[in-house]
């Protein structure tokens, strides 16, 4: 089969196609004949290998994944003896980072309760482009910020791939739903159903004296106390992903700022799972939530798809198409 590896980590220059040997399910696994794959930022984080502290687990001098990607949607094509949830033939789509990723190939075996049914009104490509960034999406609204209808949400980087599930996912629990992004992504993030869109080119959100119950930061880059004082007296900071500096800031200013008031200040690493995958195909297939794709790649291409996905600009998700 063909399959996009790296053997040490760098920039994507270090990413080559080549024909390696199709793998063979476990007991416990499926054998999925990959359609589709959507990038997350994982991918170049893992080929960097930046930053440092994750080569503790993913391999100090090289990397221990020789082929990444993560979310994937395919077609079940062989399932070992002890698989009960599927069999061959079923379209599945799922998150396979717990799986030792993978995804960038045409075949991968994962374990079967990583997978979910794939949503019967959304093709490979779109499939694909579901599993981490709205499962991110649900778990830091859902349980990290413990969302209730009727609250004020705001979300700092909401029209990556992760921010455009977030406004869907905040506007069916019955949030009120500020979006922040940039000026050529206004009119997107609108149409996803924000109620109000910060284009923070021209404003600020720190600026506007408005108070938010939740404030979700999507790869965000603004000091903590920006954040703080937006919230309301119980509010509650969730981030997830973003620059280094905000991630230390939470990390080492959250937990005080969390024992000396009442604003709750939390740091989001969304682990995937079998029902919140179900939950989320059940959004799809009632029309609730839609994933946004920014660009199609084919699978040769996909240091070019890692490339503009550094590049901080994509409007939604990216995608890898493999098989028809």
């Amino acid at each position: 089969m063909k399959a996009i590896v790296y053997t040490k980590y760098g920039s994507p220059d270090v990413l080559h196609l080549k024909e390696i040997q199709k793998p063979v399910p476990k007991d416990n696994e499926v054998l999925v004949k990959v359609h589709a794959a959507a990038l997350i930022a994982a991918d170049w984080h893992l080929l960097r290998g930046d930053p440092f502290f994750m080569r503790i687990q993913l391999g100090l001098f090289k990397p221990k994944f020789s082929i990444l990607g993560a979310d994937i949607a395919g077609r079940v094509e062989a399932v070992g003896r002890n698989v009960k949830l599927y069999q061959a033939g079923d379209e599945v789509f799922g998150d396979i980072s717990g799986c030792g990723f993978g995804g960038f190939a045409e075949y991968v075996c994962v374990d079967e309760n990583a997978l979910a049914l794939k949503p019967v009104n959304l093709s490979f490509e779109e499939a694909a482009a579901v599993p981490l960034s709205a499962i991110t999406a649900l778990q830091g609204l859902r349980d990290k910020g413990e969302g209730q209808p009727g609250q004020r949400v705001l979300i700092h980087g909401a029209s990556g791939g992760v921010g455009t599930f977030a406004v869907q996912i905040a506007k069916v629990f019955g949030a009120e739903v500020t979006a922040v992004c940039s000026t050529s992504k206004v009119e997107m993030v609108r149409s996803l159903g924000a109620d109000f869109v910060i284009d923070y080119m021209k404003d600020d959100f720190a600026n506007t004296h408005l108070k938010y119950d939740l404030v979700l930061a999507v790869n965000g880059n603004r000091p903590i106390y920006d954040y703080v004082q937006v919230l309301t007296n119980k509010g509650r900071y969730v981030v997830t992903g973003g620059v280094m500096k905000q991630i230390y800031e939470v990390g080492l200013l959250g937990p005080l700022i969390s024992m000396t008031s009442k604003r709750k200040m939390i740091m989001l690493l969304a682990k995937a799972n079998h029902e919140d995958l179900l939950f989320l195909s059940k959004l799809v297939e009632t029309g609730k939530i839609t994933p946004v794709i920014d660009r199609r790649y084919p699978l040769e291409e996909v240091p070019n798809a890692i490339r503009y996905l550094e590049g901080g600009h994509a409007k939604g998700k990216i995608v890898v198409s493999i098989a028809s």
